[in-house]
């Protein structure tokens, strides 16, 4: 997958001098929708550049399977005016990982807008730069994010001031929607959407925990069960260090 692949080369997409920087972070067991869906729709902006954020430029493994290439390692990152942490089951390791939560608070510090989908809100909450804001998260850890000092907040994409955060999965299409209008136009992100396509009408009321039948909301959190007690362990482990560190 290369960050260039059908971009139209026009400058003047981002507020600043330049074109428009956005980097992904990409690490192994991503869930790769969570990273696809966002990248499909930002690198339809014109003149952005779209970066896949790793440790190295190896090829990296979602937890489905897929290989994904990262196109810049952490050290040689340029400017970004959108840092994105997608989530996936590998989040649980970067929530101790020092040197990519290192990362995320260095270039948070001049990014424009901190962002994430799914469960990399937890993520950036482990970085600590979630303290005092609204938040959202895949809904079976939605409440984990009190932990880290964040407000859980039960919705598709939430906003507070430069935090911008998607809850499960699908919901990064609508949370890079969402960014796009803010960092270009409305109008620029309706045509994005129009040229997607992204005209949503699931086959089933299953796709929140609010309208599936209670049966599959159950078996749904059964199945999950052994995972989510490991992923709530590493954020509790996640919210002792940030104690400590204030």
């Amino acid at each position: 997958m290369s960050a260039d692949d059908g971009r139209t080369a026009m400058d003047g997409a981002g507020s600043g001098a330049g074109p428009l920087s956005i980097g992904l972070l990409l690490f192994p067991a991503v869930t790769q929708l969570d990273l696809t869906g966002p990248y499909e729709v930002f690198r339809r902006i014109p003149g952005a550049a779209v970066h896949l954020l790793w440790k190295s430029l190896v090829p990296v493994r979602s937890d489905g399977g897929l290989t994904i290439l990262p196109t810049v390692a952490l050290a040689d990152c340029p400017p970004l005016d959108v840092i994105c942490v997608p989530g996936g089951s590998g989040q649980v390791d970067l929530m101790a990982d020092r040197e990519i939560l290192d990362f995320l608070r260095t270039v948070a510090g001049t990014c424009r807008y901190i962002t994430s989908v799914c469960t990399g809100s937890l993520v950036l909450g482990a970085a600590g730069l979630l303290d005092g804001y609204r938040a959202t998260c895949h809904w079976t850890s939605l409440e984990q994010l009190r932990l880290l000092g964040a407000e859980p907040v039960a919705e598709r994409v939430v906003i507070d001031r430069n935090r911008i955060t998607g809850a499960g999965v699908t919901s990064g299409i609508d949370f890079a929607l969402t960014l796009t209008a803010e960092l270009a136009d409305p109008d620029l992100a309706e045509r994005i959407q129009l040229s997607m396509e992204y005209d949503p009408a699931p086959p089933f009321e299953s796709g929140s925990p609010r309208t599936a039948p209670s049966g599959v909301v159950e078996d749904q959190r059964a199945s999950l069960a052994d995972f989510l007690d490991r992923r709530l362990a590493a954020t509790k482990r996640a919210a002792d260090v940030l104690a400590n560190q204030t």
